[in-house]
């Protein structure tokens, strides 16, 4: 799996992108005034240093805050667009299925970004970046063809692409 670099774009459908700005808008309103209000309430208790629910509030308060920059910044790459076509032709936002050379097995996998997956947690695929060497490689091609690649130890990979479809 590759993992996007930070200013590689992530490919969204509107829907995605509203349902991220949705989740952004209501951790940065109503779930950090909550966490305000828990911590305000722990500190009118006194000791901090034993006070259990001041340390779970600031804990919450902490994962709040990097879900709330991971948003934000998978927002700022963001590129909307709409669904592939269902042509057969690989393409970010397709769930691409190959077959490595001399395997009678098949894989599939997501081209495009781990954000799409997150908004559906009952799938269960890898995710490939399109600028990845496998998904560089496949970016085109259609059901039938071939593609060759350097994997990263330096090994020369040839898949076949067996199918491809709007995830």
């Amino acid at each position: 799996m590759n993992q996007p670099n930070e200013n590689e774009t992530i490919w969204v459908t509107q829907e995605a992108y509203d349902r991220l700005r949705a989740e952004l808008e209501h951790l940065t309103g109503e779930v950090r005034a909550d966490i305000t209000a828990k911590i305000a309430a722990a500190r009118d208790e006194g000791d901090l240093k034993e006070n259990g629910g001041y340390h779970a509030a600031r804990e919450e308060q902490g994962k709040t805050e990097a879900r709330i920059r991971q948003l934000e910044d998978m927002l700022r790459r963001a590129e909307v667009g709409e669904k592939p076509a269902d042509d057969g032709l690989v393409e970010p936002g397709m769930k691409v299925t190959i077959r490595f050379a001399g395997d009678d097995d098949a894989e599939s996998f997501l081209l495009g970004s781990r954000e799409l997956l997150s908004l559906d947690s009952s799938v269960d695929l890898d995710v490939y970046s399109p600028s990845s060497p496998l998904g560089a490689a496949i970016l085109g091609k259609k059901p039938g063809d071939t593609a060759t690649y350097e994997a990263p130890n330096g090994r020369t990979i040839t898949v076949e692409i067996v199918d491809a479809v709007p995830f």
